[in-house]
């Protein structure tokens, strides 16, 4: 996202960029594997950047007054038709308070009727011939006039420098995306008690794209509910079925279960839907974990794996008889669960997650009933033993 970058830094984001970050210490919050594009990237293939385990898109929206990013239109149609988590950021060039509202409200205008799924950020972190003072200044007047536009909070993108010794402890009440390449987790995070994304590599290589692109991590506290800019979300929203889907493959993609697609689109058999067929997905702005049942799988011991109770599980999941699940089948985790899960990406091994998490092989065969330690498959949810 930065606008320039130093040799140094480019070279080690590059070696790091081969071995994202331990997230050990985000168990507090579900986690989301993002990037952030811009017209840099150019044309993007985003079907196979979702199938790549990509669950959110950042779109540079513009930069100033009255720059509209060249790819900003086709980002955002391509994010959108691939059924990913979609969010905008706008680069602030204001040197006072009133270019700044301006700004505000030229990015507005830009995603207004979109869909949002992530909080609009203000990326302001160049700032020739400003101090401190006058940078928070310009940083609230575009802050607060977005707020006022948008009808809920926009989130604040940085880098822990700036993190740390530039923004003031007002603007702690917005979300904090926060950019350092290298650290395991963020080395500061300044007025802010955590963080709601991190950018952790401008090297990264994902599949639909060309070159390099921004790799991140975004916790759930970054999502708002629903998809549209009215301020007042819905808890769903529509995806046009294309050829080849299944209805759970659909469920498992949008983080619902068949049995909520079923009731919430009257559909009398399950089996048959067809390409063009618009469906609603039900509570999509929840983004709640989920737990793909497999062979030998029963109910108590998934609520016993996840810190829950049988009965949250069937209350949560509509279940009619609690010893009668099936492979296959996708359960809906509670929010307030405390343990540690991780989805499953393209490139993933189970060695590489283990020495990730700080862990062993052996700890997640038994975690998580693994049967062949060399098999497992993009989206499969993994418990991390802690």
């Amino acid at each position: 996202m930065r606008q320039f970058r130093s040799l140094v830094c480019f070279s080690l984001a590059l070696l790091l960029a081969l071995a994202p970050p331990s997230l050990t210490s985000f168990a507090a919050s579900r986690v989301y594997h993002g990037i952030d594009v811009s017209e840099w990237q150019g044309d993007i293939d985003f079907e196979a950047v979702r199938q790549s385990g990509i669950d959110a898109v950042y779109i540079r929206a513009g930069e100033g007054s009255d720059y509209v990013d060249a790819y900003f239109e086709s980002h955002y149609q391509g994010a959108l038709a691939a059924g990913l988590k979609i969010g905008y950021y706008h680069y602030v060039t204001a040197q006072n308070e009133e270019e700044a509202r301006e700004q505000a409200r030229f990015f507005y205008s830009l995603i207004r009727g979109k869909t949002v799924d992530l909080y609009p950020a203000m990326d302001f972190e160049s700032f020739p011939g400003l101090d401190v003072e006058e940078i928070n200044a310009i940083g609230a007047a575009f802050m607060e006039t977005l707020n006022d536009c948008l009808g809920y909070t926009p989130s604040l993108y940085s880098d822990t420098n700036n993190t740390a010794s530039v923004w003031d402890s007002s603007f702690s009440s917005y979300p904090l995306w926060v950019a350092e390449y290298g650290p395991a987790v963020p080395s500061n995070t300044g007025y802010w008690a955590t963080w709601d994304g991190f950018q952790y590599s401008d090297a990264g290589n994902v599949p639909g794209i060309t070159g390099q692109v921004d790799l991140d991590y975004f916790k759930d506290t970054m999502l708002i509910n629903g998809g549209n800019d009215s301020g007042s979300p819905d808890a769903s929203t529509t995806y046009t079925v294309r050829p080849g889907d299944t209805l759970w493959a659909i469920a498992r993609r949008f983080g619902t279960t068949v049995e909520a697609l079923v009731q919430a689109n009257d559909i009398p058999d399950p089996n048959l839907i067809y390409p063009g067929q618009v469906l609603t997905i039900p509570g999509r702005g929840e983004m709640q974990a989920t737990y793909t049942v497999r062979p030998g799988d029963t109910l108590w011991a998934i609520a016993r794996r996840f810190g829950t109770t049988v009965q949250e599980l069937v209350n949560l999941n509509g279940i009619a008889d609690p010893n009668l699940i099936y492979p296959g089948q996708v359960l809906r985790l509670p929010d307030s669960s405390s343990v540690l899960v991780y989805r499953v990406v393209q490139g993933d091994t189970l060695s590489g997650i283990a020495l990730r998490f700080g862990t062993t092989v052996q700890a997640l065969v038994r975690a998580n009933h693994i049967a062949d330690p060399n098999l497992i498959y993009v989206g499969q949810t993994l418990v991390i033993p802690q």
